[in-house]
């Protein structure tokens, strides 16, 4: 099997995580090991709360429609 470098694919990978993590607090925004798990983490979150946002939605309409 051939060898496969990662220089430059690694790099713009790994870049673009660091990117992702501007602005996380202390070592997650420049160690790449820390930023990688914390946007691994962010992303989960933002899938789950993109879900959630329709139920609490919902529950304002209803809360709305009740006081009018």
């Amino acid at each position: 099997m051939a060898r496969v470098k990662r220089a430059v694919h690694g790099k713009k990978h790994r870049r673009a995580v660091l990117e992702r993590a501007k602005g996380y607090y202390g070592n997650k925004s420049r160690s790449y090991r820390a930023a990688n798990e914390q946007v691994m983490h962010s992303l989960q979150y933002a899938y789950r709360d993109r879900r959630a946002r329709k139920g609490d939605f919902r529950k304002l309409w209803i809360q709305r429609i009740n006081a009018a």
